[in-house]
């Protein structure tokens, strides 16, 4: 149960718009607390067919190498049935990760939910 709770802490309960699906990620993501959101994000997956997953990131001040591997999976896991992963409202910190990392590529990268809902 405390492990559930957690999971509750780091990702929002998801809402619908459309074939998006929306949750926002909140705190610090890495090594300790990144098999969390990977739980959290894939009970997320498992209840519904996911086309769009647009993950807010505006309250995620650091993610570290292990929350990029989630995420990266998390795309590995909707790319088979034409899915995306949108990644918005990012931090300058988180962008600058994804970019040095050149994720940008593979991520859909968005200014806010509203321009992700349009892309």
């Amino acid at each position: 149960m405390a492990n559930a709770n957690r999971n509750m802490q780091l990702v929002s309960a998801p809402r619908l718009e459309g074939d998006a699906t929306i949750a926002g990620i909140q705190g610090e993501i890495d090594l300790h607390n990144s098999p969390d959101l990977r739980a959290a994000i894939f009970d997320l997956l498992s209840k519904r067919v996911v086309k769009r997953l647009i993950l807010n990131l505006s309250q995620v001040p650091y993610m570290d190498s292990s929350a990029i591997a989630v995420l990266v999976e998390t795309l590995q896991k909707l790319r088979p049935t034409g899915g995306r992963v949108m990644l918005v409202d990012l931090q300058p910190r988180v962008k600058g990760l994804l970019q040095i990392a050149r994720l940008d590529s593979i991520f859909v990268l968005a200014d806010s939910e509203q321009q992700a809902l349009t892309m």
